[in-house]
Parts: structure tokens; C-alpha cells; sequence
């Protein structure tokens, strides 16, 4: 008997929620196949077979959260397809069932067993809400209100760290006359209206972006760049460039690098807030947001100062493959310095990144519109982008920010700087 259980999941995270099983109980299975796929806050993994056998058992069911380690179900290994049912399985199908009087003492008995499931006592913070006496405490002490903080703890238990990191965040506040029991009960559907839980990845990305405005001091900055010279340049070597490095010259290569060659110039633009310290970052991980069916994800380009315009265009185009087949790892979407998002390609012609926390900056790309613009005293009409970088004001000055938007729309315009880093 082999127990299937949750792989290591990558650093930071613990938990995932368990989503359709692609095998049933009493199906055989050949190694390496695959059994169920896990959803994280970052990515989906997938749980395969170790070795041939039948699966005898599954006990963790779909829509269930579960931890490292958890067991998920039961492999017979080696037995045939035909197999039935594990002898264990029958047992317990054939167990009587308790008496009343037995299933009251074992219900008194869970019930005595689990004292941080009472309701608070009238008076807490965040009455009802599971949480941890150092949190109810800390709660008490700073006004806090538990139901509007999200627990990181066992069964979203609040623990004092995440009620600290709540009141960093500016979360204490008076409470409200109003019951918030009430308040946040969820409203009644229509005939019309479908209720579906969000996914772990969607709240995921709805907390981040939430915590993102609320904690960086975001500002936006504009302007715009004359694509008419890449776009001649990658016409005229198109041809010659597949064929020698075996992938499509396109514009995101240029913009990697053009935001390499302007972070160089804004190092605050590269760097991270840590508590009251600055971490300037000598290496330029630049994060590439991808639309996929589960929601936006950010998978990285790895030292993109050092690499060639064909081997950034190879590095995207695996990876936003892979985003897409939902094949990313965690160790894909970790430590990015900058983030580059393309909304141009869905036919954004203006928008306003929000940043991808902790970074201090966020470009985004939008659609390219022949505009008529004065050039040398003349109107032309030429291929316009609008360029947006948002950044965190704490530690980018609008200088800075400037500086860095017009060295990306130079280099833009005059690709040969960037050959010959100027």
C-alpha cells in the first residue's frame, strides 16, 4: 500500500486546495501518470503515480484544503486493473453504525476537544472569527477587527503576526455601529446570477493587488514611443533571424532590454522596500505578465542584462507556453526585480499597471494606433505606443521615474543604443 500525498509545494507555500481527480477509486494506473492536480495561491501541480498499481482509496475530496504532506488517497502497487475494492475499504463499508447514545458521547467528546472553536466572548474583536488568544489580544489592544483580517494560520486561523501585519497596513480602525456578522453575510442570488467560489489563485491576486495599493505610495507616470523603427528593423532581419536562432524576433525582447538599460539609470526603480531599509538589486529579473484561463500570472526572465534579444524571445516564449498549460513551477514566478505587462495585445490603448509588490515599479505596454504626430515641423502619421510606468513614490522620486520612461522610449526609437549601450 503506498499513501499518495502532497509534494513540497515550494518556498512559502503550505497549503493547497485538491482539484478534479483525473482517476477513481479502483482505476489502474501506470507511473508517472497523473492523479489529481493541486491548486496553490501561485500555480497548479500536478500529483502523479509513482509506480504502477491500483487506486484503492480517495480521501481527500475535490474543493478540500490540504497541507503538505496530507494524504490525498491510496495506491496498490502492482496490482492489476481488475482489482477490487481494498479489503480495508469493505470494512469499513460493513462497520455498523453507532448507537445514538454513542454518537452523543463521541459528539460531547469532539466538542470538549476543541475550545478555539467557541464564539468569543462578547467584547472581542472580531467576534466569531478564528483566531489565536495572542491575535484576540493584539485585536483588543489596537482596535482591531479580526473579520477583516485574513488568517495564515491552520483552518485560516488569525495569528498575532497577521494581525500585526494588519494594523501596519492601516486595517485598525473604529468599528462600525452595524453588526459585521451582518454586513458581510453574502447577499441572496437571483434567478438569473450563478454563485462561484473563487479559486485560490484569484484571491490570491485580488489580495496582492488590494495590498499593493494600500501599502505603496502608487503613481503613474506617461508617455509614448514611435515604434517605426523596430518595426523596419524586425521586417527586414524577420527571415534571418528564425532561421538561425529557431524563434520569432518580437517587440518584447526590445522592451525587456530597453527596461534593462533604463533601470541602469533609476536603480531605485529596481529596488524593494524593506522595512526602513533599501535593497538596491544588482540583477535584472524581469517579470512578464501572461493572461491565462485561471487568472494573470507573472513568470520571470532570469538575467536579462547578460542575455541576447534571441535568447530573452526564447526564454518568453516557454514560459508563457508553459503559463498557459498550467505547467509553470513555483521557482518560475519568484524574485522578479521589475514586471513588464502587455495589455496592448487585448487592445488596451491606455491604462495604469498596478505593481507587483515588493517591487518598485511596473511598466505597461499597450496597443500600437497610427496617431498623426508633428516631426520636424511636419504632421506624419507613425505607430504610436502609450508607455505607463507606475511606481512606488516611497523610494522613486518623479525624477527617477521620468528619467527611466524616457531612456525606454529612446531606446525604442533608436534601437541601436541599444547595441551599442548608450
Amino acid at each position: 500500500m503506498t499513501e499518495i500525498k502532497v509534494p513540497t509545494l515550494g518556498e512559502s507555500v503550505s497549503e493547497a486546495t485538491v482539484g478534479a481527480w483525473q482517476v477513481s477509486e479502483g482505476d489502474s494506473v501506470k507511473r508517472d501518470d497523473v492523479l489529481v492536480e493541486l491548486e496553490t495561491d501561485k500555480v497548479a501541480v500536478e500529483v502523479r503515480a509513482e509506480e504502477d498499481g491500483v487506486i484503492s482509496k480517495i480521501t481527500a475530496r475535490e474543493g478540500e484544503t490540504v497541507e503538505i504532506g496530507a494524504v490525498l488517497g491510496e495506491l496498490d502497487a502492482g496490482v492489476s486493473g481488475s482489482a477490487k475494492p481494498s479489503e480495508e475499504k469493505k470494512s469499513e463499508e460493513k462497520k455498523p453504525e453507532a448507537k445514538p447514545e454513542e454518537t452523543k458521547s463521541e459528539d460531547k467528546a469532539a466538542d470538549e476537544k476543541k475550545p478555539e472553536d467557541k464564539p468569543a466572548k462578547s467584547g472581542d474583536s472580531g467576534e466569531g472569527a478564528k483566531a489565536m488568544p495572542a491575535a484576540r489580544r493584539v485585536a483588543e489592544e489596537n482596535d482591531l477587527d479580526l473579520n477583516e483580517v485574513e488568517g495564515s494560520g491552520k483552518d485560516g486561523r488569525v495569528t498575532k503576526g497577521d494581525a500585526l501585519k494588519a494594523i501596519e497596513s492601516g486595517a485598525a480602525a473604529p468599528k462600525a455601529d452595524a453588526p459585521k456578522a451582518e454586513a458581510s453575510k453574502p447577499r441572496d442570488t437571483g434567478p438569473r446570477e450563478e454563485r462561484v467560489k473563487m479559486t485560490r489563485l484569484r484571491q490570491t491576486i485580488a489580495r496582492r493587488l488590494k495590498d499593493a495599493q494600500n501599502t505603496a505610495a502608487m503613481l503613474t507616470t506617461y508617455n509614448e514611443a514611435d515604434m517605426s523603427a523596430i518595426m523596419s528593423l524586425r521586417k527586414q532581419v524577420q527571415d534571418d533571424f528564425t532561421a538561425k536562432h529557431g524563434v520569432k524576433l518580437g517587440f518584447m525582447s526590445f522592451f525587456v532590454k530597453a527596461c534593462v538599460a533604463a533601470l541602469k539609470d533609476a536603480p531605485a526603480v529596481n529596488a524593494e522596500i524593506d522595512g526602513t531599509d533599501i535593497i538596491y538589486k544588482n540583477f535584472y529579473d524581469i517579470g512578464v505578465a501572461v493572461g491565462t484561463d485561471k487568472g494573470l500570472v507573472v513568470p520571470v526572465a532570469r538575467d536579462c542584462d547578460v542575455k541576447s534579444l534571441a535568447q530573452i524571445e526564447s526564454d518568453i516564449g516557454e514560459l508563457g507556453k508553459r503559463a498557459r498549460d498550467g505547467k509553470l513551477a513555483i521557482e518560475d514566478m519568484q524574485g522578479a526585480t521589475f514586471t513588464i505587462s502587455n495589455g496592448g495585445v487585448y487592445g488596451s490603448l491606455m491604462s495604469s499597471p498596478i505593481l507587483n509588490a515588493p517591487q518598485a515599479g511596473i511598466l505597461g505596454m499597450h496597443k500600437i494606433q497610427d496617431r498623426p504626430v508633428a516631426i520636424n515641423g511636419e504632421v506624419k502619421i507613425r505607430p504610436m505606443m502609450y508607455l505607463a510606468l507606475s511606481y512606488d513614490h516611497r523610494i522613486v522620486d518623479g525624477k527617477e521615474a521620468v528619467t527611466f520612461l524616457v531612456r525606454v522610449k529612446e531606446s525604442l526609437e533608436n534601437p541601436q543604443r541599444l547595441l551599442l549601450d548608450i
